[in-house]
């Protein structure tokens, strides 16, 4: 986030919990609560990666979030994760579903198994990590959820299905979650990320004559970055979308 960023005063001290905080988006988001002056914890499975990001922030600042280990797979030691994060540092206020996982895969070669652990990583933590946070929202008189969606359902991708089939049900889940906690002052909301030039994405799926497509058809013919995903979470975090509930915010440049 650079110096001319938006500044949201209640999200100084807030405490915000991110998945897959270490790396990609998640560490854009890491930085951007970071300088908000929010207190961050963070889970990953990069322990390099998420180790660096807190040494970075700490020189720059003084100060650090916090980064736990913990493979969001594991249900109970996220959820354990979530409480202790209310017992030793406050009641969570922001919830950031942000890990997935979108390896490419045949329709053809997907087994039950493959299958299963796909949703258990890219749906199943969602759900439950937002169990366990909203308790702590629910005491604390309100909060903010905020999902991660992916651009792959509107643009029905293929090369993917159990990926674009679980970010699929994550607005579902986005949804129904708005109605059960809307009156707990808890609002929930996704985020749908268009084509993000991370490392990952850069090294694994993304080539230059990928990119140029993806840019001849976004609306706005720029390079989407991390960094462009950040202030639309802030904001869904900040009481400036104090009445913004089960919706869903795009920043994709206009791709889908």
């Amino acid at each position: 986030m650079n110096q001319h960023s938006a500044r949201y005063v209640d999200l100084k001290q807030r405490v915000v919990f991110i998945t897959g905080g270490g790396s990609g988006i998640g560490a854009a988001l890491t930085r951007a609560f970071h300088h908000q002056g929010a207190r961050v914890v963070f889970v990953d499975i990069n322990d390099a990666a998420s180790e660096a990001l807190v040494d970075e922030l700490r020189a720059d600042s003084g100060e650090a979030p916090r980064y736990h280990h913990c493979d969001i797979r594991d249900v109970a030691s996220l959820q354990q994760v979530i409480a202790e994060t209310g017992q030793n540092i406050g009641p969570i206020h922001t919830l950031v579903n942000n890990a997935a996982s979108d390896d490419r895969h045949r329709w053809q070669d997907v087994d039950v198994g493959y299958w299963d652990e796909r949703m258990s990583l890219n749906l199943r933590p969602m759900f439950f990590a937002a169990q366990a946070a909203a308790e702590q929202m629910i005491k604390a008189d309100g909060g903010s959820i905020i999902n991660f969606g992916s651009v792959s359902v509107q643009m029905a991708l293929g090369g993917l299905p159990a990926y674009v089939t679980a970010k699929a049900a994550v607005h579902g889940l986005t949804r129904s979650l708005a109605r059960d906690l809307g009156e707990h002052h808890i609002r929930v909301n996704t985020l749908v990320p268009g084509a993000v030039m991370t490392e990952r994405q850069l090294e694994k799926w993304i080539g230059p004559d990928d990119e140029a497509t993806i840019q001849e058809r976004q609306c706005l013919k720029m390079r989407l970055e991390a960094e462009h995903i950040a202030p639309a979470v802030l904001f869904l975090a900040s009481s400036e979308s104090q009445a913004i509930t089960g919706q869903e915010l795009a920043v994709d440049g206009g791709w889908a």
